[in-house]
């Protein structure tokens, strides 16, 4: 864990150890006891790509598979 402090502009520089590991786009979270810095990642879209590439349906099928189990838990 490392500190960092804003400047006399407001600007925060996070540590370049930081920097080399998640990048250089922050999304700021505001929480009820603080805030959380999520890396954006240079290409959203390679990233979703990356993070779903073992699914083997189609968005078409996962949305017929969700509309079909939510119309189970109704009970129709």
């Amino acid at each position: 864990m490392s500190d960092a402090s804003l400047d006399d502009r407001g600007r925060l520089t996070l540590p370049k150890e930081v920097r080399e590991r998640y990048g250089e786009r922050y999304r700021i979270v505001q929480l009820h006891d603080g805030i959380k810095l999520v890396p954006i990642a240079d290409d959203p879209l390679d990233a979703l790509r990356d993070e779903f590439a073992d699914v083997d349906k189609s968005a078409d099928e996962l949305r017929e598979d969700a509309r079909k189990a939510a119309l189970d838990e109704a009970g129709r």
